[in-house]
């Protein structure tokens, strides 16, 4: 970083809170100019010049750097339309040598910039300038929206009655109640919507971006379902005041219910031409909605201080009265549908308008400012005004009376009611129960008590379409995010947004049609019901959302908004669920059901949709501490599994290895894919990339890890992954390898390396299994050919390639990682299900029961499910019947169910000369040739090629070397059509055996043999057990 000069007071330069910056790249000699003109100041105060473009010449703070200082486009993942984005210099921008193209380019700043466009134009002459959407506030977006929704049509044509039914005490109840729930989950939308910047897509961001896109993307569908649900509601209870006043007026278009049809279809066609002229025009009548409820609100209150004339009395209003009060103060339950929690579920849609704001979030200026005050304050002042209106009018008209002015009092023996004491004899109809009003039989009753009754209709008006247009603009809204993730089949038609607030007019006709299907029930106390479980189902996310980010202790929750609680949001959740069964059971396990079902799509799909939830992070907290509770526990014989480090190099380059061996520890055991980088540090870092190979393990259903180092040699890359892989018990203990095909044309030095890793393996106690396969296992030249068609085939290289199918170092030429995943998948056998033919197991030495252990894993998988399991050992041909029972025996202490044993007691016959031949012949160029001569001289001899073999090590090991040619004469009688051989590998002792020798061996024991051959030598400690303890 090369320091500017910070000019001083004697320079002339400013001295409060400012500095001139001169480059120290150009010539200090001033008569040089510079390149970005003269020097010029700038205020450190103004936080405009704080920032950095994406240059290399970068004034910061009077320094010549590329580094940045903080910014915000280094953290948003959004463009602004004809703006630059600023870019954080990467981490090699800075740490090594500057490249051109890097992402700091060589150009000045904008804000060092000399030229000037000419008056009057500009970069986009002749351009139509990009409209800028329009964006609301917290009061006009959230506020006033939520409590326009929240009022909605039970307020004036419900609250009455819910209150002459449960009496106002229980009505104060289901107030709070109703409050409770939405409170709390108002302080969770709160929570959660100041976690990040949020974007549209209302309640379904939110949930889905917290608890990710499984409970998210079911919440959404149901929360867009019941939303459009709710448009009927409101705009059947529109329909109802209107037929209602036809009735008044003693006129009608049909009848009464098919009236309420005819009205609510033509209303919500009126309601869709509106959404569908914007935003702009649809705030502007929220407005005006707004402000005729809050007139018919005062006109109601005017209403009940004004003495009642005699046609009010005669419908039951006596103006503010004690025992009218006393008498209204408890229920009086009435009908079929007269309990505590039928009047709750018709009350609850009421307040379930506390999401309107946050369902447009797309729309806000600022969301995480706007959900959070504007829906709290919305809440608050609603439910004062639910508590008054419910208080005054019980207080101001008794339930029953008849309206009819003749009911006046002309024999007081026969009155009963408080009506009886102001001069009104409504026993008739009360004892009858057909009154027509009062305040248990009228819904218009606050119409009826207001001072000016068309006013308070004009509210109704207002306060239920205001409640339809705001649920008929919230279901698209969120629909569209929903559609636009992809989470479900066929919906993604729905996402296409159109105008300069990309408005989904196509979900708007999606949510018109599902509207006008429920208007045609044409009962507002049928629709109520239902929505009220999809609502609650909602909020018991949103709560259990906000309790579960809160929980898991993910550094990047941290919501601005400090008022909540995580025991609150939970107590929410339970409450929001207890209540859906008590409001209806049978709705409730509906609802669930349709939540598990699309959950479970979702789940079952897996969607690549990354979103950092709160379940990624409780999944994370739950990892580790199973992993430290892990430790606390020692190892038992009977929970061993088979940890397996694998070492494939890039897996896609031995698909074969990793489809084998995530056969048999999928959902069982650790599997851990090593690769070993061979090369330059400097040179090799980019191929440290994992995240191409695990995309490809994911894709092919690989349940394993994927670890990669760079080291410059195999041998001690592999130790080194031997050594420092897995975490606490979850390491590995089994070295998985193939089978190094090209030995023989490789360098010598190479087989010294592959040899030396077997041993390092046995000497870390670690079980070994090398695969061999007859067509070999690395594909690594297929792949750099299908991604590259003009590759050639390098030589190879001569020191430091572990070989054609045992090696784990990358290729010379090699493959980009982030391309694995393009590739097409190349199929192995493994994937296919196994025909009904045999897994033949070789157990010829006990090496702790690992070569029993693994095919016993295999067969319980299902591709394996078919093929039978044969075992071989080895006995005196006087002896077959006992050693075959004794096997049978130990087999089923176990409890492996191998039960086809067979004995061969031909093992150490003698094997054919041609094959003897052969072995020698395969030998002979590693043969050292000393003629016998001692130790000392034969060292010295092979000093540089330890591989050689001498005269005398060939004649100490001939008995084992025979036994490998006899070996290959049975495995090739036996098991010509098996499935699977499995074989104990013969170990070589360290030091006594040179490793030409012993990959004779190996190469010799599995030879010409069709099927694929496992080599397993467990590290001689018991992995099974006859015991339960």
């Amino acid at each position: 970083m090369a320091e500017s000069h910070i000019e001083s007071p004697g320079d002339n330069a400013p001295t409060s809170g400012r500095f001139t910056i001169r480059s120290l790249i150009g010539p200090p000699d001033e008569s040089v100019k510079s390149p970005y003109g003269p020097p010029e100041n700038y205020d450190t105060f103004n936080p405009n010049n704080l920032t950095q473009g994406s240059t290399f010449y970068m004034r910061t703070f009077g320094y010549n750097t590329v580094d940045a200082v903080p910014n915000y486009d280094h953290y948003a993942n959004t463009e602004f339309p004809g703006k630059i984005k600023k870019v954080r210099p990467t981490l090699e921008d800075l740490h090594s040598i500057l490249k051109h193209g890097s992402s700091c380019s060589l150009q000045p700043p904008e804000y060092e910039s000399t030229e000037e466009t000419p008056e009057g134009e500009t970069d986009n002459a002749g351009e139509k300038p990009i409209e800028e959407p329009v964006r609301f506030g917290w009061v006009k977006g959230v506020m006033i929206r939520c409590m326009l929704n929240i009022w909605g049509v039970i307020l004036y044509l419900r609250l009455p009655w819910i209150t002459a039914q449960a009496g106002i005490a229980l009505t104060w109840l289901i107030i709070f109640m109703s409050v409770t729930v939405t409170s709390i989950t108002g302080l969770s939308i709160s929570a959660i919507s100041t976690n990040g910047k949020v974007k549209s897509g209302g309640t379904y961001f939110l949930i889905s971006r917290s608890l990710g896109p499984e409970l998210g993307g079911s919440i959404g569908m149901i929360f867009a379902f019941a939303n459009a649900v709710a448009v009927a509601m409101h705009t059947v209870g529109f329909a109802e005041t209107v037929r209602d006043l036809m009735a008044d007026l003693e006129s009608s278009i049909v009848d009464p219910i098919n009236d309420i049809r005819i009205i609510g279809v033509i209303t919500v066609t009126v309601l869709l031409g509106i959404s569908l002229a914007g935003m702009e025009w649809e705030a502007k009548a929220q407005v005006l909605f707004f402000i005729v409820i809050m007139v018919s609100f005062v006109n109601y209150l005017v209403g009940t201080v004004i003495p009642a004339s005699d046609d009010k009395k005669a419908k039951g209003f006596f103006s503010y009265r004690a025992d009218i009060f006393a008498e209204n103060f408890v229920p009086n339950w009435r009908g079929e549908g007269g309990t505590f929690f039928g009047m709750f579920s018709i009350f609850f849609p009421s307040a379930t308008g506390i999401l309107a704001g946050a369902n447009i979030s797309g729309d806000l200026k600022d969301p995480t400012v706007a959900i959070p005050k504007g829906t709290l304050m919305s809440i608050f002042w609603t439910t004062v005004s639910y508590l008054i209106i419910s208080a005054t009018i019980a207080s101001c008209v008794v339930r029953d009376a008849s309206g009819n002015l003749n009911d006046t009092i002309t024999d007081t023996g026969s009155c009963v009611g408080l009506a009886c004491g102001y001069g009104w004899n409504f026993t008739d109809c009360a004892m009858k129960q057909n009154c027509k009003y009062g305040l248990a039989n009228y819904y218009q009753a606050m119409s009826m008590v207001s001072g000016f009754a068309p006013l308070v209709t004009a509210g109704i008006f207002g306060a239920t379409l205001s409640s339809a247009l705001a649920c008929l603009v919230s279901a698209p809204k969120v629909f569209q995010c929903l559609c636009k993730d992809n989470l479900y089949p066929l919906i993604g038609f729905f996402g296409k947004g159109y105008g300069k607030n990309n408005e989904p007019v196509r979900g708007y006709l999606l949510t018109f049609l599902i509207a006008v299907a429920f208007i045609l029930i044409g009962e507002l106390n049928t629709i109520a019901p239902i929505i009220s479980n999809f609502f609650l189902c909602s909020y018991a996310l949103i709560n259990f959302s906000c309790f579960h980010a809160s929980i898991s202790n993910s550094p990047g929750w941290r919501p601005s908004f400090k008022y909540y609680s995580k025991w609150a949001s939970l107590f929410g959740a339970v409450v929001s669920v207890v209540i859906m069964f008590l409001l209806a059971w049978e709705s409730a396990l509906i609802a669930i059901g349709i939540v598990i079902f699309l959950l479970g799509y979702v789940l079952y799909k897996k969607p690549e949709a990354n979103w950092g939830s709160s379940v990624q992070a409780g999944s994370y907290n739950m990892a580790l501490s199973y992993c430290v509770g892990l430790n606390q526990v020692e190892e038992h014989i009977k929970n061993f599994r088979p940890q397996c480090l694998v070492l494939t190099g890039p897996p896609n380059f031995r698909p074969a290895l990793v489809d084998f061996v995530g056969t048999f520890t999928k959902k069982q055991s650790l599997m851990i894919c090593g690769n070993v980088i061979i090369g330059p540090r400097k040179q090799k870092l980019q191929e440290l990339n994992s995240s191409g190979h695990v995309r490809w393990l994911n894709k092919r259903k690989i349940k394993a890890f994927y670890t990669g180092l760079i080291a410059d040699d195999l041998r001690s890359g592999v130790q080194m992954l031997i050594q420092a892989a897995g975490l606490g018990q979850l390491k590995p203990n089994i070295l998985f390898m193939g089978y190094k095909k090209n030995w023989q044309t490789s360098h010598p030095k190479n087989i010294e390396s592959y040899v030396a890793i077997l041993h390092d393996a046995f000497d870390f106690t670690f079980g070994l299994c090398v695969l061999r396969m007859k067509e070999g296992l690395n594909m690594s030249r297929v792949m750099q050919a299908h991604i590259n068609p003009v590759f050639q085939e390098p030589a190879e290289p001569k020191l430091k390639d572990g070989g054609e199918n045992g090696a784990t170092c990358m290729p010379q030429e090699t493959l980009d990682p982030e391309a694995v995943t393009v590739e097409q998948q190349a199929s192995t056998i493994f994937q296919i299900k196994q025909e009904k033919k045999t897994i033949d197991i070789y157990w010829l030495f006990d090496d702790g029961g690992l070569t029993l252990l693994i095919p016993y894993l295999l067969s319980r998988k299902k591709r394996w499910e078919k093929v039978k399991i044969r075992v071989f050992v080895g006995g005196q041909i006087n002896r077959m019947d006992e050693e075959r029972k004794a096997m049978i025996s130990l087999l089923s202490k176990f409890r492996i169910g191998f039960h086809e044993v067979h004995v061969l007691p031909d093992i150490n016959q003698k094997p054919q000369p041609e094959h003897v031949k052969r072995f020698e012949t395969l030998i002979a160029p590693y043969m050292l040739n000393d003629g016998f001569k001692d130790e000392l001289v034969v060292n010295e001899m092979r000093r540089d090629c330890p591989w050689k073999i001498s005269d005398e090590e060939v004649k100490r090991n001939r008995a084992k070397s025979l036994r490998q040619i006899r070996l290959n004469e049975v495995l090739l009688d036996y098991s010509r059509d098996a499935a699977l051989i499995v074989i104990t590998m013969p170990v070589a002792r360290k030091g006594k055996c040179p490793s030409s020798l012993y990959m004779a061996w190996l190469e010799t024991l599995s030879q010409d043999l069709r099927p694929p051959v496992l080599l397993i030598r467990g590290n001689q400690n018991n992995v099974l057990t006859m015991y339960c303890q």
